[in-house]
């Protein structure tokens, strides 16, 4: 016997807010019952588990011991720029001279995630 992954949970302050920014970071749907003041509202991904989003009293106060690692289609420098007008915040440059490695933000409420490089980055990386 085994486990299935259901969803990836995230305590926050706004459910329905940060399911929106990520709604937005991922182009995927929020559940359709789902919406403004509910406690608890999911971000519907095409494959895997749901990321749900849980509101919770207390606020975030240290670093994430579990965190989301975005794989961007297009490079890795345009989604950063990207995410960063949506809300998200710079954290941490994890990049390497050669372009390697990542570059951590945070969303809406603090939540660190990695930004790694594309497929194309990484194609050519190794020509």
């Amino acid at each position: 016997m085994v486990s299935v992954l259901q969803n990836v949970a995230i305590d926050c302050a706004d459910a329905y807010e940060l399911a929106r920014f990520w709604a937005e970071v991922t182009g995927c749907p929020l559940h359709p019952e789902d919406g403004p003041g509910d406690p608890e509202i999911d971000v519907m991904l095409p494959e895997g588990p749901l990321l749900h989003f849980n509101q919770v009293p207390e606020p975030k106060t240290a670093k994430n011991r579990i965190h989301l690692c975005l794989r961007p289609k297009t490079s890795r420098e345009e989604e950063v720029k990207r995410l960063l007008g949506l809300g998200a915040v710079f954290v941490s440059d994890r990049r390497e001279p050669d372009g390697a490695g990542w570059a951590v933000l945070a969303d809406p409420e603090g939540n660190e995630f990695c930004v790694l490089r594309s497929e194309s980055d990484r194609a050519a990386m190794s020509s």
